[in-house]
């Protein structure tokens, strides 16, 4: 009597746990949504507030502070300002990386892996040790206040180049053999065979170096010294006047604007990225 109790009780301890397990992770995935989100979603209310911020009740006054924030910021043309820039950063990195690492990989470059180890090297100098040896060159030729010195410095990615280089190597080299015997030449043989299967590759870098230029705040505050060139984020902290009261709600409905862009890129890219990702991981 005793032992089947005791079976008794662990089949619906059993039970109870099995019942219990995806209730706790459901709470727990849920808790950790909404620590993540509650601060897009506060600022989503504060965007729709005209006075008296900081309450969790939405106001009516959504229209109003975006058509003040549009008008205060010019967020049209930082807008587009930004997508030059964004657009012009993702696009050349991908062509440089792609050139690179296929002339790594598909030709006999004396040193190529000395060429590789200082290109790599790159990564222990990120952009505020770069920045003064950078403007004053772009001071040199003219470029500062200009698209080329907010987009060509960025050009060179070794990211991307370790990126296809290691897709690359996977890439079975039949393919070349086939190719030069079709009589393809090199530039056909990357153009019509490497590029086409390297677009999970080409979809991940454009998505995390579009974003990354996107959120760029530090270089386009020295470059651009102008409302021509300017970018969203100097744009919106514009919005933030230092001698008066800040107005929440333009500010907010201000940064709402400029978080579409990169958020409809994410959301058409996503599958790309992951794809990209784990093909890296699975390569190393």
């Amino acid at each position: 009597m005793n032992a089947a109790t005791t079976e008794t009780q662990v089949i619906y301890a059993a039970r109870w746990r099995r019942r219990l397990y995806p209730v706790i992770m459901h709470l727990v995935m849920l808790t950790a949504v909404l620590l993540v989100t509650f601060p897009l979603i506060y600022a989503i209310i504060l965007s729709t507030q005209s006075s008296h911020p900081g309450s969790l009740r939405p106001g009516s006054a959504f229209v109003d502070n975006l058509e003040d924030a549009w008008d205060r910021g010019s967020i049209a043309l930082l807008i587009r300002n930004t997508l030059i820039v964004a657009l012009g950063v993702a696009i050349g990195k991908i062509i440089l990386s792609i050139l690179g690492a296929f002339a790594l990989i598909y030709f006999r470059v004396r040193g190529g892996m000395a060429i590789l180890a200082l290109i790599m090297l790159t990564h222990l100098l990120p952009l505020p040790v770069r920045i003064v040896p950078t403007y004053e060159l772009l001071t040199d030729i003219g470029w500062v206040d200009t698209f080329k010195g907010l987009t060509i410095p960025f050009f060179a990615s070794a990211t991307g180049l370790l990126l296809f280089q290691q897709f690359f190597r996977t890439v079975p080299t039949d393919l070349a053999d086939a190719a030069r015997v079709d009589g393809a030449g090199p530039f056909r043989f990357l153009v019509s065979i490497l590029i086409p299967v390297s677009r999970t590759n080409i979809g991940a870098l454009f998505l995390i170096e579009f974003v990354y230029m996107w959120n760029q705040y530090l270089w386009p505050l020295i470059v651009a010294n102008s409302e021509r060139t300017r970018q969203v984020q100097i744009g919106i902290k514009l919005l933030v006047a230092t001698d008066s009261v800040i107005e929440w709600g333009t500010l907010m409905a201000g940064a709402l604007t400029v978080i579409i862009p990169p958020l409809v890129v994410l959301l058409v890219l996503q599958n790309s990225l992951m794809s990209g990702m784990t093909a890296s991981t699975e390569d190393f």
